[in-house]
């Protein structure tokens, strides 16, 4: 038994305690004896690969990074109190060694050879440095050795002070801050010179595990690291008992949760990607992070991380125009009233400005492109008109402008007293003749009418037959902006449509093209009978001209587009476009989507608030500074509609039952004539030339007008 006992011990002392022992001789030796060697290049400071995001023309216009920016800062920015807090909490003796705490490594190196783990702790400030600046950071005892050698040299090159200044520039201080600069910017919004006490200790305190620790993540446990630093500092002398107190009574408090009640170490969220173009920027982000291989929307590390170069599309001039203009019509009023533009190419569906509200820095809320969207009013009715003229029905037919109700009572009428007609279908579009639409919507079918809607691009809340009636042609669900310049870019491109998109090119950092977007035009889909497009834009020249948005036209340059005003006056909206650009503005009150409370009255010196007044004043002063110098070029001549009875007649050819029997059969050119679309349980109207009003079924509550 004794024999076996002196055979254990003599195996420790040669597997253990020898390796221990010449681990420590030769670090001894290397660490405080002269060497000829001189210390290798600090690697760069550690970023992230950024992703640069330019315009058309390819300047630069946001970066994207998962790191903090590296805020680089000199020796005299430090304040002693950082100093003193980060020493406390990380090497108390660094003052006193030679840039090894020999007792601390001996004492890691046997607990890592007992458990023949990785090194672990016994790191010295000087030490630390060196792992991030000179050495691959692998946790080997090797590395150790080497890192323990290092900091030995380097404690012979170089001062304390420059040192531990090296050491505080290039940390990591979590949530991808490198350096006190960046995390003083990253946590606190502040200048490393101006930091606290107490922000300096929380600084300190994240410092071992940035991951674990942030304030941000796991506040609670960061209060109590914090106080723990402070507790530090005391017990060292680094600061006096009054210091101490002051500073424990300013707990981490996250500023996403409002004021703080009282003292308090207030750590900020992350702040938005820098840009001139937030609105733009945002859109592409989010876009990204649809499209992008292995994204998901909010977590798109090949964005953050992948040093990707985006060129989008956006024009830095109608970019520009678009938020002047927008700041111009906005004014010094209301700061809850908004107003949305957004551009698009017809050919390309390239986005070529957004303004998604007045302030970014006071609200991120893009009303450009997020959903629900707003009430557009009356810019859906031509809409309803494309899926009126693909049935056959043409634009000479008449209808009755008399008030009506629906079937549930609600009031169905027109704006200032217009309408009792009979009005053909081109005229009832220029003046927004909200009862025509109501019963030729009727006439077309609901549903029908919606799925043109979606089939143009307009990302519609799904047909209900309980609630959506007749109503819905007087736009009474909600859109959004990108969708309507996007949907009435379809009629300029004659019936193709080219989905919206805001980039044209996606290279990742070996220059390899990971989204190509150069052939959007090849790519357009027709949707709908160029015939029917050209002739939807041939009535929508008129409302410029002798309608609603009469004397907002562009000149001698040809244009089209639709006013749109919702109920009480709530949303205002102005469609428009030309062959080379699609243009939708929209104002209303962000927090106000309907109701008497939410109108736009007396604004800018306008009374009332409709699609005709100032949307479409923006829109025209918009348009006229983004296509400066873009050549004049005119819509294609609309060939005429087949009448109703011709499309009949080719249903029938092709075996297709062309519905109930309209009369009369021929209608001569399009006189007036009746259509029955009288529900069978329902009461026919006498005529619909007349004058008085007539009762419809179906429909939503509402009590509509629009311009």
């Amino acid at each position: 038994m004794q024999r076996a006992l002196h055979a254990i011990a003599a195996f420790a002392i040669v597997s253990v305690v020898t390796p221990i022992t010449c681990v420590i001789v030769i670090i001894g030796a290397l660490v405080f004896l002269p060497l000829p060697a001189t210390l290798p290049q600090p690697k760069p400071i550690l970023e992230s690969d950024v992703t640069h995001i330019q315009d058309k023309d390819g300047n630069e216009i946001a970066l994207f990074k998962h790191y903090e920016s590296y805020v680089k800062v000199e020796p005299a920015d430090i304040p002693q109190i950082l100093k003193d807090a980060v020493v406390s909490a990380e090497d108390r003796h660094f003052y006193d060694h030679g840039g090894v705490d020999v007792g601390s490594t001996i004492r890691a190196l046997w607990d890592d050879l007992r458990s023949r783990g990785a090194v672990q702790g016994g790191s010295t400030i000087t030490q630390q440095y060196v792992k991030n600046a000179f050495t691959t950071g692998e946790r080997t005892i090797g590395r150790k050795i080497r890192e323990a050698i290092l900091a030995g040299q380097l404690e012979r090159a170089e001062s304390k002070e420059t040192i531990l200044y090296n050491y505080l520039s290039t940390i990591y201080f979590g949530e991808g801050a490198y350096g006190v600069g960046a995390a003083a910017q990253t946590y606190f919004r502040t200048p490393v010179p101006q930091l606290t006490l107490s922000q300096a200790a929380l600084l300190a305190a994240v410092i071992p595990a940035p991951s674990k620790y942030s304030p941000r993540v796991a506040p609670e446990i960061a209060e109590q690291r914090r106080k723990l630093v402070l507790d530090e500092m005391l017990t060292q002398g680094r600061i006096d008992q009054a210091a101490h107190d002051d500073a424990v009574a300013q707990p981490v408090w996250l500023a996403i949760n409002g004021d703080p009640p009282g003292p308090a170490t207030v750590v900020y969220p992350p702040q938005a990607a820098q840009t001139a173009q937030p609105w733009f920027t945002q859109y592409v982000k989010d876009w990204l992070e649809q499209n992008l291989p292995g994204c998901v929307p909010g977590n798109c590390p090949l964005l953050d991380k992948g040093g990707l170069t985006v060129k989008t599309t956006l024009d830095s001039k109608a970019q520009q125009a678009a938020e002047e203009e927008v700041a111009n019509s906005m004014g010094k009023n209301d700061a809850n009233l908004q107003m949305a533009l957004v551009a698009v190419e017809p050919p390309t569906g390239f986005v070529r400005a957004m303004v998604g509200g007045r302030d970014y820095t006071t609200s991120q809320y893009n009303t450009a492109y997020l959903s629900p969207g707003r009430q557009p009013g009356s810019s859906f009715k031509p809409f309803v008109l494309a899926a009126a003229l693909e049935q056959g029905i043409p634009l000479s037919k008449r209808y009755s402008g008399a008030t009506f109700t629906t079937g549930n009572g609600d009031t169905i009428h027109n704006i200032e007293g217009e309408g009792a007609g009979p009005w053909d279908l081109r005229s009832a579009m220029v003046h927004s003749i909200n009862a025509v639409f109501a019963r030729l919507i009727s006439d077309v079918g609901v549903e029908k009418a919606e799925d043109m809607a979606r089939r143009l691009g307009v990302n519609l809340a799904p047909y209900d037959a309980s609630t959506d009636g007749v109503s819905v042609a007087l736009g009474v669900k909600d859109v959004r902006p990108l969708d309507m310049a996007s949907a009435y870019g379809v009629f300029a491109n004659h019936g193709k449509r080219a989905a919206p998109t805001p980039v044209l090119e996606v290279t990742d950092a070996n220059g390899k093209v990971i989204i190509d977007n150069s052939k959007a035009a090849d790519n357009a889909k027709p949707v709908i009978a160029d015939v029917i497009a050209d002739n939807v834009t041939d009535v929508l020249r008129g409302v410029l001209v002798s309608g609603t948005a009469a004397g907002k036209g562009l000149g001698d340059r040809p244009s089209a587009g639709k006013t749109g005003t919702s109920e009480d006056n709530a949303n205002a909206w102005f469609v428009g476009y030309t062959p080379t650009l699609s243009t939708a503005v929209w104002m209303g009150h962000l927090d106000c989507g309907a109701g008497p409370q939410c109108a736009m009255r007396n604004i800018n010196g306008v009374r009332e608030v409709f699609g005709g007044t100032i949307p479409a004043s923006t829109w025209q002063h918009f348009m006229k500074r983004a296509l400066e110098g873009v050549p004049v070029t005119d819509f294609s001549q609309p060939a005429p509609i087949q009448t109703f009875a011709d499309a009949a007649r080719r249903a029938a050819r092709h075996g297709f039952d062309p519905g109930p029997r309209r009369f009369p059969a021929d209608p001569n050119g399009g006189g007036p004539y009746q259509v029955d679309v009288t529900p069978p349980d329902a009461t026919p109207p006498s005529s619909t030339t007349s004058t008085t009003s007539t009762t419809i079924p179906k429909g939503p509550p509402s009590t509509l007008v629009g311009n």
